[in-house]
């Protein structure tokens, strides 16, 4: 079992309808979407760490 297998598992949301944005809402919405993407790659970076320091721990 790996601590992956404890974190619950959610529903995918439901796809935007790009199809009624503007190109300007498609704009805010890539960005929006960045951002969000950085949010995680920072919250995985820091989970990484969180294991690497438990694995460092328990291998002593």
């Amino acid at each position: 079992m790996s601590f992956d297998d404890l974190e619950p598992q959610k529903k995918k949301p439901a796809l935007k309808s790009l199809e009624e944005l503007s190109i300007d809402a498609l704009h805010e919405y890539i960005a929006e979407m960045e951002s969000e993407i950085e949010r995680v790659r920072e919250a995985i970076k820091g989970k990484e760490a969180a294991r690497q320091g438990a694995e460092a721990f328990f291998k002593k």
